[in-house]
């Protein structure tokens, strides 16, 4: 029991300040709507979209894509396991530059016909980049002051500390 402890302090523990809150609202926000999208708009965002790019069993990604972006995204929006939260969401968003964007480079993208070369790679992954490196700060530093994490932390050490005295 005590290692599920050290577990979950590792886990929920931050020191960062309470303004990462910014970026955990910007990078969950992004997830949320991008998964929420993915069912609206099936055919331009979801399943039509990793057909057209390539990818196989595009019902099954697409819908497994969608429900990880959801379900992450809230996570992080409220600061809750936000350290695992962001780990599929980093793998995220490198499949989608490998798999959608660097084709980009020699022009060999399903879904952006007629561009090529590191500018248009450069633009059509601009947001991609953003996620990824928001969601690796998110991994370094934790939620923040101002998230579920660091109040579960605040309880979990609080008695521990307590229990020394």
């Amino acid at each position: 029991m005590a290692q599920l402890g050290d577990w979950m302090a590792k886990l929920t523990g931050t020191t960062a300040p309470a303004s990462v809150v910014l970026i955990r609202l910007y990078v969950g926000a992004v997830f949320l709507v991008e998964g929420i999208l993915k069912f609206l708009r099936s055919h331009a965002l979801g399943t039509g979209r990793f057909d057209k790019a390539g990818i196989p069993a595009p019902d099954f990604f697409a819908l497994l894509d969608g429900v990880f972006e959801i379900v992450c995204g809230v996570l992080v929006l409220v600061g809750l396991l936000t350290r695992l939260a962001v780990v599929p969401m980093v793998v995220d968003m490198l499949g989608a530059l490998l798999i959608t964007k660097v084709p980009i480079l020699w022009g060999g993208s399903g879904l952006f016909r007629g561009e090529s070369g590191w500018w248009d790679l450069a633009h059509e992954a601009r947001l991609d980049f953003a996620q990824l490196c928001g969601s690796l700060f998110l991994f370094i530093v934790g939620a923040g002051a101002l998230s579920l994490d660091a109040s579960l932390h605040r309880r979990r050490v609080r008695p521990a500390a307590a229990g020394q005295e």
